[in-house]
């Protein structure tokens, strides 16, 4: 089911997941996490990377946990976190062993498996043939696994992210479904259905793949099975490995932007092969592009035209210079009069070319101040915009 406000983008109902200190999904904003790129037994370095995420904005922050002993340091660096006063949640990424995830459990606000290898064998691209009969032993021994870490979750208030990578689909399911969406929602809907013949809710739900295409694809069809068998988890967007610079930064906004304006989607987080906390602002871009959070001051400007009768790059640097700070108001930027009050109708203010060297201001539709000289301009649109204070 989809809710709609005027203001925002609709989203899709989930229920609440708590996170430590923070809430995923119901009523709160679509939270921005990140990953540290150091090792977890580097406690210094971790501690480090941490704040610097949280600094930047970032929500929550997972960090590897290969073994039991990097799931043992997730405790030290927690304690080494909270002694400086983040109090960001810490979330535990396991794969291929889930005595791994029974231990991070006691440590972190959150822990993410995968049930590519959480229980079936590590993939080695092999046809596997099963009865029904044996396909159903097998999903037996999945809950058979999964209900005791569930049991230590429920016991420690932990959150889980269950989260399907496409490039880590089990043979079994490859084997029966083949490469698909169909078999990489399954392999989630199969760990989703356990959580829910135990009554735990507290679990966040991904599927992410490189692809943007075969992304959108299935978190749909994820959306469609879980409202099929009304179940409301939050879902967590991402495209992983998506690269660095401008590569990464487009595909993430394809993949995540698609699903954010189809309503979908609790929480993101955009990879990229850089410093992670270089992930921060690139996700709330993507969310005010969304309207879905507005973090800083939103700009409404022209490519500009031969219509265009001043200096439309460096105006527009300078009204940033003195506005950047104005967090969730919107100015418009224009050439002229063709580009003005109907394509900016969105904007608080407005600052649009007249004739040659004048220029005309708005506030929302209004034309307030007419064919002010250019080089006088900008401070008239500063004094208009103090005048709201």
């Amino acid at each position: 089911m989809l809710t709609f406000d005027s203001t925002s983008t609709r989203r899709r109902h989930t229920h609440e997941v708590r996170v430590g200190c923070i809430g995923i999904g119901g009523q709160n904003p679509v939270r921005v996490q990140s990953m540290c790129t150091t090792s977890t037994m580097d406690t210094d370095a971790c501690v480090r990377q941490i704040l610097a995420i949280a600094e930047a904005g970032g929500e929550l922050v997972r960090l590897t946990t290969q073994g039991v002993r990097e799931a043992e340091n997730m405790k030290v660096i927690r304690e080494r976190v909270r002694a400086v006063g983040c109090n960001v949640p810490l979330v535990a990424d396991v794969h291929f062993n889930p005595a791994v995830a029974d231990v991070a459990a006691r440590y972190c606000e959150k822990v993410r498996i995968n049930p590519g290898n959480y229980v079936d064998a590590a993939r080695q691209f092999k046809k596997l043939e099963y009865t029904d009969e044996e396909y159903a032993a097998e999903l037996q021994k999945i809950e058979e696994r999964l209900v005791p870490f569930l049991n230590i979750c429920r016991e420690h208030g932990t959150a889980i992210r269950i989260g399907v990578n496409h490039g880590s689909l089990s043979d079994r399911i490859m084997s029966r479904y083949g490469d698909t969406p169909a078999g990489i929602v399954e392999s989630c809907m199969e760990f989703l259905r356990v959580c829910v013949r135990n009554d735990f809710k507290d679990v966040v739900v991904s599927i992410k793949a490189s692809n943007t295409v075969v992304m959108v694809e299935s978190v749909r069809l994820l959306v469609k099975a879980m409202d099929a068998e009304e179940m409301t988890f939050p879902l967590h967007l991402g495209v992983t490995e998506a690269g660095e610079g401008e590569d990464g930064r487009l595909k993430s906004a394809v993949g995540i932007g698609t699903l954010l304006m189809d309503g979908i989607g609790d929480t993101i987080r955009v990879s990229l092969s850089e410093p992670p906390e270089n992930e921060i602002p690139v996700a709330y871009g993507l969310l005010q592009a969304a309207r879905l959070r507005i973090t800083k001051t939103e700009y409404i400007s022209c490519p500009g035209c031969g219509r265009t009768l001043y200096d439309l790059p460096t105006t527009i640097q300078r009204i940033k210079a003195a506005t950047s700070h104005l967090k969730g108001l919107k100015i418009a930027i224009m050439g002229c009069i063709v580009n003005g009050p109907g394509e900016m109708a969105d904007a608080d203010y407005g600052y649009v070319g007249a004739a040659r060297g004048k220029v005309s201001l708005y506030r929302g539709k209004e034309c307030v101040e007419k064919n002010i000289p250019e080089e006088e301009a900008v401070e008239h649109l500063l004094s208009l915009i103090g005048e709201r204070s």
